[in-house]
């Protein structure tokens, strides 16, 4: 069953009036502040002229997606509630799937879960132009904004390609999916699931595990191998980003809404504290994380046919994964000895 918005007058002079009192103030804060998700807010501006700052796109996002890289160099925006992750750079290799896609650039390397794609726009805010593309229950999974040195012109095209007929600003929203309820400890074959996460033969095979078991995430870290798991505190993502930038070690650095999972891999330079945000403020990389909402910190290490892979994995109160962390490494290439020195300091 769907839960229709406001009425989108009310609404857009709802906002309006936040708008004059709040300007320094992101959409994102101010859907939160009127209790509506950050979709209706955009679509507000949907009138379907000319000098409309807001066009509602047909969802035909793997068409979409594969023309993106006509605009050259763009940046790609993806996050969560606690961490945003923005990367310069060209889309390359875009290929889809069915429901799955995968953007394996250099630069922009994403892995596209367009199930949850379900309504897109173009939009025009402040004189900077994007591709924004949102769940059914108006929550961002990814955002792709122009560059100076971006291609306008094919934009331009993109946008007039795919218009969607309907340009009403009125969206209907649905309730974002509830999580399955964690099944209590003492049901779980713990011996079990610790033999088959010992007998791991890529990282990749850890999501079927948890499924295989019935784990949610941070359950699985309880109960996980304890030679191969250790919580430890909070703090440690601000002192592994400062040791890789100060050892200019290149790592990976993961953040996913539940549309799109996005990779930085590189070096990190400009670790920056600002407020309750601890910030990476690199040229092409930026990353945000509000430092407070980090319940859990787990050291996790997961046999590979490589060797083992190490990472440092992040969790909000809800056991949401907000960040993972490695040290740079392909398949077919054993985890780099000072990115293990590095976690193993951690405490």
């Amino acid at each position: 069953m769907s839960t229709a918005t406001i009425p989108t007058q009310t609404l857009a002079q709802r906002w309006a009036e936040y708008r004059h009192q709040n300007p320094k103030s992101r959409i994102r804060n101010a859907a939160d502040d009127l209790g509506v998700s950050e979709m209706e807010l955009l679509a507000t501006q949907c009138t379907g002229q000319p000098d409309a700052p807001v066009t509602r796109l047909r969802a035909e996002f793997s068409n979409i997606l594969q023309q993106v890289p006509t605009l050259g160099r763009v940046m790609a925006l993806t996050r969560n509630n606690s961490v945003v992750h923005e990367r310069k750079g060209p889309y390359l290799d875009v290929s889809i799937n069915g429901p799955m896609g995968l953007v394996l650039g250099e630069d922009i390397d994403l892995r596209l879960f367009l199930m949850h794609w379900q309504h897109g726009f173009a939009v025009s805010e402040d004189g900077r132009r994007s591709l924004q593309f949102f769940a059914n229950d108006g929550e961002a999974v990814h955002k792709i904004y122009l560059l100076e040195d971006s291609n306008g012109a094919a934009y331009d095209e993109l946008v007039t390609q795919f218009t969607a007929e309907n340009q009403s600003p009125d969206v209907t929203v649905e309730p974002a999916p509830t999580p399955a309820a964690e099944a209590a400890d003492e049901t779980i074959d713990v011996e079990g699931f610790r033999a088959a996460w010992r007998a791991l033969p890529d990282t990749h095979a850890f999501f079927g595990l948890l499924r295989k078991f019935g784990v949610t995430r941070t359950q699985a870290l309880r109960l996980g191998p304890p030679e191969l798991v250790r919580q430890v505190g909070n703090d440690a993502v601000d002192k592994a980003l400062r040791t890789a930038a100060d050892q200019q070690l290149p790592i990976m650095l993961f953040v996913g809404s539940r549309g799109c999972i996005q990779i930085h891999t590189g070096p990190v330079h400009r670790i920056v504290p600002m407020g309750p945000w601890l910030n990476v403020l690199d040229p092409d990389f930026n990353l945000h994380l509000k430092a407070e909402d980090v319940a859990e910190s787990w050291v996790v290490q997961k046999p590979t046919t490589d060797g083992i892979v190490t990472s440092l994995e992040l969790f909000d109160a809800q056991g949401n994964n907000l960040l993972l962390f490695f040290g740079k490494r392909k398949p077919g290439i054993p985890e780099q000895d000072a990115w293990r020195e590095l976690v193993a300091g951690l405490e």
